[in-house]
């Protein structure tokens, strides 16, 4: 797949989210959105925390513990749809602020060399 531009793919994201509003029982709000970002990143702890070896022994042999990249990766990229959704509704942009906040902690860094030392 070619790769995108941080617009092609909030496009392609909003997209797909009209043909999922078309289907779904009830039109999602914030809220379900942010319900749906809880459960997505339970899903994704469950899979780090399995990879990682938190939990017993043979938990991770248990089929719904079986981690993957491919797992991490869907997990990922389910919070991320979400994110960009509530960043329409909100009418935030993701990808600026995303950047600026890479800019803030960059400059704090350079501010505060001497914590490091």
């Amino acid at each position: 797949m070619a790769s995108l531009t941080f617009d092609e793919i909030k496009e392609k994201t909003l997209k797909l989210h009209s043909e999922f509003a078309k289907h779904e029982k009830k039109p999602w709000g914030p809220e379900a959105c942010v319900m749906e970002l809880q459960k997505q990143l339970g899903e994704l702890a469950k899979y780090v925390m399995s990879i990682e070896n938190y939990y017993i022994k043979h938990r991770d042999k248990l089929e719904e513990y079986k981690t993957t990249k491919e797992k991490l990766g869907d997990e990922m990229s389910d919070i991320l749809f979400i994110l960009i959704r509530l960043a329409n509704h909100y009418g935030v942009d993701l990808e600026k602020e995303y950047l600026n906040q890479i800019d803030l902690a960059y400059k704090w860094f350079e501010e505060n060399k001497d914590l490091a030392e």
